[in-house]
């Protein structure tokens, strides 16, 4: 990609090009480019493959990168910066190490065609690429950093053959039509504005419907399984986040402090640190134990601005977040109560594709020394985590090195309707903070004792997990969940009335209608409501009136006519509170 650019564009100046799931991307300093630039990019790359270019690994010092880089102003920063290279802003890819490493794109002629500061490795040459393809080009700030100069990012991605290529593009456009960020737009459920910033988002009051029903089902859940409702403050001094360990290891997820009476304040990251206080405002038994804390937590984080997206990656963060204090003997059956709530608590909202991932320590490697806590808590904590896991029967996947530095956790991954997968939640040790606190409890012998803390967030996010229901059910809600869960279409103004009434009894009941009084004609209005994907469209006439009856149809355009009130309301309230995540439909239901 960056070879050909600059063979069109060579005044374009190389940033960094990692690899990503499913593609890669390459950032440049040129002016914007359109689609029809990237059909000329592609062109090229196409002509460059089948010259079947060589790529040659050359190994060269400091000062023979920066001679050869001196025309590339971010290359040579990658260079004088190479220690601090980082996975994070892709710049790994490129530098880091003792060696600095500089491909050379070889023609059959023995003629360098191209080259680029890369740590490599690469194919034995270009021809190997059978199937390539440019998606989007966007704006990002160089290593991500908005304090820094806007780049071009041209997307693109690889596959080993033109089928797969093909069935990748296929998943991709159905992807686009169930973007979170589309549909929230046209369902009316959020948005984001400039004068609040990025990744702080607005929900509109039918994402606030979404919001409230998932947070009151999810809240009745944690009671029903033990644990006790808390609330926090958004902010607290900074010396509880230094208590905690938080800072300064993590300022620079955290905002910017406050000052108040000359004190410093903070955003809270993370609600564990109040939850500890909480737990140490009084003496603890271990009668009490496992105490259970439940909050949900608006807590903030600094992301990047060019990495937020939409409602999966935003900078407020409302967390379902428990953490649970128990005796080392309690642990096992702890986690294990956690695991089986999560699951359940997933498949409740139709989230049944599951994995499991294991992130421990690095045992041998040299990140060893950033992992506190004795061996043997480690091993005892990694050995119930990994026991609990495989029990569950489900696939579990090793991330050796993969822990917080404070304790073993264990991730569940869900796909969705269209084979994605999403990280959504993680039950994790800390061996960090009940020290820190001084956390204790008084055991059957009368000696104080620490507990065991397990943090647990369900859902690891409301907002990133209504962005990734919006996209496994592609706005078309179960009944359960759907902010507007009826609209009535008049056949004619003259039954507004009538739809009216029916409805009525319907809110008296809980359910949450709309009616379509509109001037738009009967059609129109389907039209409009099979858009905003509401599971029921009750119409009501002449007929329907004389009958005391209504007329359904449903989201998938199948129609029961002529159903007596009562039966419609019951139907639709059974349906509703079955907290089913199927579509209703006119064969066979409610008969």
């Amino acid at each position: 990609t960056a070879q050909a650019l600059q063979e069109i564009f060579p005044e374009a100046k190389l940033g960094i090009g990692p690899p990503i799931v499913d593609g890669f991307y390459y950032d440049f300093q040129t002016d914007p480019l359109s689609p029809d630039d990237l059909k000329v990019i592609e062109k090229k790359m196409q002509a460059i493959i089948k010259e079947r270019q060589r790529f040659v690994r050359r190994q060269v010092s400091d000062q023979e990168a920066l001679d050869e880089e001196r025309n590339e102003p971010f290359k040579l920063e990658l260079i004088h910066d190479k220690s601090n290279a980082s996975a994070d802003d892709g710049s790994s890819v490129e530098v880091g190490g003792d060696e600095l490493t500089i491909y050379d794109n070889v023609r059959r002629n023995g003629d360098v065609a191209w080259k680029d500061l890369c740590r490599g490795p690469h194919v034995p040459h270009t021809g190997y690429i059978n199937a390539v393809a440019l998606t989007k080009t966007s704006s990002a700030y160089w290593r991500g950093d908005q304090a820094n100069q806007q780049l071009q990012r041209v997307y693109g991605t690889a596959w080993a053959t033109r089928d797969d290529l093909k069935d990748y593009q296929h998943r991709m456009a159905e992807a686009a039509k169930r973007d979170h960020r589309k549909l929230g737009a046209e369902l009316d459920l959020f948005s984001f504005h400039e004068q609040v910033g990025p990744g702080l988002p607005l929900f509109h009051p039918k994402g606030g419907v979404i919001k409230r029903v998932m947070e009151d089902y999810v809240r009745a859940r944690h009671i029903e399984e033990g644990f006790e409702y808390v609330g926090t403050p958004h902010i607290a001094k900074e010396d509880l986040f230094f208590t905690s360990g938080h800072l300064p290891y993590y300022a620079e997820g955290m905002f910017p402090h406050l000052e108040d009476d000359g004190q410093a304040y903070r955003l809270k990251a993370m609600n564990c640190p109040m939850h500890n206080l909480i737990y140490s405002s009084r003496g603890r038994s271990y009668r009490e134990l496992p105490l259970r804390l439940f909050e949900f937590g608006t807590v903030y984080r600094n992301e990047k601005s060019g990495v937020v997206q939409g409602l999966t990656r935003v900078r407020s963060i409302t967390q379902d977040d428990s953490h649970s204090y128990c005796t080392p003997e309690q642990a096992p059956d702890e986690v294990r109560h956690l695991l089986r709530f999560i699951l359940s608590l997933l498949a409740d909202f139709g989230m049944g594709d599951l994995a499991l991932e294991l992130s421990t320590r690095d045992e041998v490697g040299k990140k060893k020394d950033k992992f506190i806590g004795s061996d043997e808590q480690w091993e005892k904590a990694t050995k119930v985590l990994s026991d609990i896991a495989h029990e569950s029967g489900l696939t579990v996947v090793d991330d050796p090195g993969g822990a917080a530095y404070y304790g073993p956790k264990i991730s569940i991954q869900a796909k969705d309707a269209i084979g994605r997968t999403w990280q959504m939640s993680t039950i994790q040790y800390d061996f960090n903070q009940p020290e820190r606190f001084g956390l204790e409890y008084v055991a059957p012998d009368g000696s104080h004792q620490q507990p065991v803390m397990i943090h647990s967030a369900k859902f690891g996010s409301i907002e990133r997990f209504m962005g990734v229901l919006i996209e496994h059910y592609a706005g078309a809600f179960p009944v359960w969940l759907a902010p507007v869960q009826v609209v009535g279409i008049p056949v004619a103004s003259s039954y507004n009335d009538y739809l009216g009434g029916v409805l009525a009894k319907l809110q008296a009941v809980g359910i949450r209608t709309e009616l379509d009084a509109s001037d738009d004609r009967m059609q129109k209005k389907i039209r409009n409501a099979q858009k905003q994907k509401i599971p029921f469209m009750l119409i009501a006439g002449e007929i329907d009136a004389e009958a005391n009856s209504v007329s359904f149809r449903f989201r998938d355009g199948s129609q029961r006519n002529g159903v007596p009130i009562d039966q419609a309301v019951a139907f639709i309230q059974e349906w509703a509170e079955s907290h089913r995540n199927d579509d209703p439909k006119s064969e066979a239901d409610g008969e």
